[in-house]
């Protein structure tokens, strides 16, 4: 059983009550909690030691990421963050200032984006390091961006670059916050998601969260990393730099749709807004459900991939 089939299972067990306005399934739960102005955003994740960062991984970049995951969904969502909780689990003898240094990071990268840290947990986990981030934000209400609204048409964008995590990449990224909530206020995109998984495991998501859509991906236009294109040319053949970049996972950044006759203002506005974060159409949503990738050789299915836990292709 892999990670998606497990949720599968474990979602329909979950109960609700009359402030959910959307539960389990989206980057974050949307909540009603009597703000007649925005709803509240929920999210939580975890990074854990041997899987999301190695034993000799700077411990303030490993905080700046704890946090900045939960970021980047409030992100995918339109919304900002407002506060978070910290449950922190460490196995026995581990020294205090890798602590306290984790502790510098996670909180540098939360004043950084005016969200205040009140409070957590620790407890002992023998083996391994655990630290798993809470946050809390705001959307303006009736205005979240979900990951079920793209329409056969729409034309496919995203920020910055892609690939190269492995490179280190996945430690230094920036949650794309004031990127989201200017698309949700600016032009409300169709749909959005935030790249954990990979692009051709989050477009997936994202398209069969629509209705089963299909894309049309154009691999010129893919914005791939210079730490994958380097891979690429030191002789890593098993993934040449396009399939990092479809398949690395990790990049954070926001994957989106928007009506085709909207694409050129919204990209015109993003690079007024934004001079120092790229942004690219890629391809476009189809009423299938095939996800193709076109190139010069022509066109065929793009590679399925992404970061799958518990599916063996860590």
């Amino acid at each position: 059983m892999h990670e998606f089939e497990l949720i599968g299972r474990l979602t329909p067990l979950l109960p609700t009550n009359d402030f959910v306005v959307l539960g389990a399934g989206d980057d974050c739960a949307v909540l009603d909690l009597g703000d007649p102005t925005s709803h509240t955003l929920f999210k939580t994740d975890a990074v854990v030691e041997g899987i999301h960062f190695l034993p000799n991984a700077d411990p303030e970049a490993v905080g700046h990421k704890a946090i900045a995951r939960c970021l980047s969904d409030v992100a995918a969502m339109g919304g900002l963050a407002t506060a978070a909780v910290v449950t922190l689990a460490l196995p026995p003898g581990r020294d205090p200032k890798w602590s306290e240094a984790l502790y510098r990071g996670l909180c540098r990268t939360a004043a950084r984006h005016q969200v205040a840290v009140v409070g957590g947990e620790t407890t002992t986990n023998p083996g391994q390091s655990l630290l798993s981030v809470a946050v809390l934000g705001r959307v303006q209400r009736g205005r979240a961006v979900l990951r079920s609204g793209a329409k056969a048409g729409d034309a496919i964008l995203v920020s910055g670059e892609l690939g190269g995590s492995l490179a280190g990449r996945h430690l230094e990224f920036e949650p794309r916050l004031a990127e989201g909530s200017w698309l949700a206020t600016t032009f409300r995109p169709h749909a959005m998601i935030d790249l954990s998984d990979g692009l051709a495991g989050d477009l997936r998501h994202l398209l069969t969260a629509s209705g089963g859509l299909g894309a049309e991906i154009h691999a010129a236009a893919l914005p791939i990393s210079r730490a994958a294109r380097l891979r690429a040319r030191e002789g890593d053949l098993a993934k040449p730099a396009i399939v990092a970049a479809l398949t690395d996972g990790e990049d954070f950044e926001l994957l989106f749709t928007i009506a085709s006759n909207d694409a050129v203002r919204v990209m015109d506005g993003w690079r007024s807004q934004f001079p120092g974060t790229r942004i690219s159409c890629i391809g476009r949503v189809t009423a299938g459900p095939e996800i193709l990738l076109r190139d010069a050789r022509g066109i065929r299915p793009m590679p399925r991939g992404g970061y799958e836990h518990f599916s063996g292709n860590e």
